[in-house]
């Protein structure tokens, strides 16, 4: 249906349309007297939007010029960028022609340069349709009669300016909580009002409170959510169970972290007589508690995702749900979403069946313990779990079986290890190192893979409305870009317009196994890879090489599984026939749940980035002046990022490279010295120095150590 919007556009752009006068464009499209007014509030959206302008004699015209809207991402030193939906490039912005708009702000521009082989488009910001933030999180400094905020945020733009009345309780070198009144105009600071105090900077705690208020994000159930969730009780519902087929004897195991609370997936694992494996993943049944449009659900919707902050949760869903009658707690009967897998000794899923279950979990297992099971070494363990080893050998087999066919397929196994930092009681880094993982977690991984699989092939077919996890093919000029730098390892990914293939990146991956080159290889071929995401249309994963794919798993920590499990039970329930409303209700929802899911899933991913970030910086602070050793993981115009063993990331800026000038090969992603023609590269060992560590900039630099001659 189109838009009044749209409408309004056509009818303007008609090669009849002379300039009219808002009232005249109303009569003549004939618009209701009841919806004048609504119809003016358009006009003004798109006068706003610089999609019309007035003319002299105030009459609306379509604007001559053409403007786009995008978010503008403001670097520290004045300039930025602004990203626009049709295009890969974003579009550069000069200090000069940023309009004072802030770090993350909905703006309009024009583009004034189109892009060159030699620079990229660039444009200046004709309007500011939003400001991203009206609070800020940063630490006040005081200096008598006045004040200011320096924001966390370094690329803010703007340090807040802050009346004396308006300091609140804040005191010099407290972290708090700033509601902007007047933002930046005319060469003036940002103004402020202090509306709370989070403590001092080195207070425990505060650190991780001000990533969470810097992001606005819901760190407390409201009170209503919370009594929602506890009318759920702690035991399952008796009168439902003769609804739902029961596995309460079946052997059946939850395998996580030892920390883990809310545990949401069982498998079991049974070998058959032709030879086949039967592969039990049952999920917690959420939806059967947070029912549709309910205040856990809307709520649920709003947060879209768990957060984890290193120690500190940030849940989707209150702890009564997710860490009781939600959570497969071993010995308590729980509710499930359950998907029966029959696969070959190929790994091929033969047959299968999705159903509301009943489960009782047998054994609540610790990734360590089931790979000291599968090791044989661990005499105590072995002991304690007699009965049960041969089910996790089984377990190890089948996963062993997935793996390989998932590797045949062109499954991308980037060995990229995650960071592991140990916090102390106060909160404060005690160590930062690799996360280690194990076939344990390998067994896992696979199963849910598999499930997941299983029901987005089985609700493709059946044409349901859903919520696919969609990973698309990266773009060619990327991959030529990759193969510019495999050329030095003699390496090349074969592709084209029409094939690009993950086997192609499979075979690099596979080639530089336990080289050298491993992770930096690793790392540029996710950089060149593309950002998953949710849609309501299945367009495949890549990543895994599989051509249906969906979130099934997860349902305590996920939103996009929680709709899919409420769809699979409207299914279930009605011998899989939805009528046309329902089925358009779904369809809608799938669509604005997609996006909505997508973009809370990017706030997650980066509020735990900066967590990382933060305490890494806050462990080496104590560590400026020791050396190590490092590789070289990226090349800017800026400097060149240096990795450590511990995962730990630094900048080496130009001026900490030695004695003399750096040219940076954009072309070939290198460095070559103007007198010596010393040359780095990604992936080069060097010994650098720690010479800054900031926790409250989230930052690292280092210097490089000159060789002994």
């Amino acid at each position: 249906m189109e838009t009044q919007e749209q409408k309004i556009l056509d009818f303007m752009s008609d090669d009849d349309y002379v300039p009219m006068k808002a009232k005249e464009i109303a009569m003549l499209m004939r618009v209701p007297k009841n919806e004048y007014h609504e119809f003016l509030e358009v006009i003004g959206k798109l006068e706003l939007e610089l999609k019309i302008e007035k003319n002299r004699k105030n009459r609306y015209k379509i604007s001559e010029k053409t403007y786009y809207d995008g978010y503008y991402r403001k670097n520290q030193k004045g300039f930025g960028f602004v990203r626009l939906e049709d295009r890969e490039d974003e579009i550069y912005i000069a200090k000069e022609n940023s309009l004072n708009a802030l770090n993350g702000d909905h703006v309009l521009i024009e583009i004034t340069d189109e892009e060159n082989k030699i620079k990229r488009a660039e444009g200046k910001i004709v309007r500011i349709l939003k400001h991203e933030k009206d609070t800020v999180v940063g630490t006040f400094q005081y200096n008598k009669n006045f004040g200011f905020v320096i924001p966390d945020d370094k690329n803010f733009g703007t340090d807040i300016f802050i009346s004396k009345k308006n300091f609140g309780k804040a005191r010099n070198n407290h972290k708090v909580l700033v509601k902007i009144t007047k933002y930046p105009e005319k060469g003036k600071k940002a103004e402020g009002k202090i509306i709370e105090v989070l403590g001092n900077v080195n207070e425990a705690g505060v650190d991780m409170l001000s990533i969470i208020k810097e992001h606005q994000l819901p760190a407390k159930f409201p009170e209503v959510v919370v009594e929602e969730a506890k009318k759920c009780g702690d035991k399952v519902d008796k009168k439902d169970i003769p609804n739902r087929r029961d596995f309460r004897d079946e052997v059946i195991f939850t395998i996580d972290g030892e920390d883990a609370k809310d545990l949401d997936d069982a498998v079991r694992v049974e070998k058959l007589q032709n030879g086949n494996y039967k592969l039990e993943v049952h999920i917690a049944d959420v939806s059967y508690y947070v029912k549709e449009n309910s205040l856990l659900d809307n709520e649920a919707l709003i947060r879209g995702t768990s957060i984890y902050m290193l120690g500190r949760v940030i849940p989707m869903l209150p702890r009564e749900l997710s860490n009781g009658i939600c959570s497969l707690n071993a010995g308590e009967d729980r509710f499930t979403l359950s998907c029966i897998m029959e696969i070959d000794n190929k790994g091929n899923v033969v047959s299968s069946d999705i159903c509301k279950g009943i489960i009782c979990v047998t054994e609540r297992m610790s990734y360590t313990n089931v790979q000291k099971i599968l090791d044989g070494e661990d005499e105590k363990v072995l002991e304690r779990y007699k009965p049960y080893i041969d089910d996790f050998k089984l377990m190890e087999e089948l996963a062993h079986i997935l793996k390989n066919k998932r590797l045949e397929n062109g499954y991308l196994n980037l060995d990229i290890p995650e960071t592991k930092i140990e916090l102390d009681i106060d909160g404060k880094v005690v160590n930062v190192g690799k996360y280690e993982t194990t076939f344990a977690n390998e067994i896992i991984e696979q199963f849910m893979l598999t499930a997941n699989e299983t029901v987005a092939e089985k609700f493709y077919w059946l044409d349901a409305p859903f919520i696919y996890r969609v990973h698309e093919e990266p773009d060619l000029e990327k991959i030529k870009e990759l193969n510019k730098f495999l050329y030095n390892y003699g390496l090349k990914i074969k592709a084209s317009k029409d094939n690009i293939y993950p086997k192609e990146f499979a075979k690099i991956l596979d080639e530089i196994k336990g080289k050298e080159e491993e992770r930096v290889i690793s790392t540029l071929i996710l950089r060149t890879l593309k950002l998953a995401r949710y849609e309501a249309e299945n367009k495949g994963h890549f990543g895994i090489a599989s051509k249906y794919y969906c979130h099934f798993t997860s349902p305590i920590r996920r939103y996009p599984d929680l709709f899919i499990h409420r769809v699979i039970s409207k299914y279930l329930e009605n011998n899989y026939v939805i009528d046309e409303e329902e089925y358009n209700v779904l369809k809608k929802q799938a669509e604005d749940r997609s996006i909505k899911s997508s973009e809370r899933e990017k706030v997650a991913t980066e509020v735990e980035r900066e967590a990382l970030k933060m305490k890494m910086a806050e462990f080496m602070e104590s560590k400026i002046g020791e050396e190590y050793d490092a590789i070289i993981s990226s090349i800017t115009s800026f400097g060149v990022f240096a990795e450590l063993e511990n995962t730990i990331e630094g900048l080496i800026r130009f001026e900490s490279l030695g004695d003399e000038y750096f040219i940076y090969n954009e072309e070939r992603k290198i460095l070559v010295g103007e007198l010596t023609n010393k040359t780095y590269k990604i992936g080069d060992k060097i010994r650098i120095r720690v010479i800054r560590a900031s926790k409250e900039l989230r930052e690292i630099d280092f210097e490089l150590v000159k060789e002994e001659k």
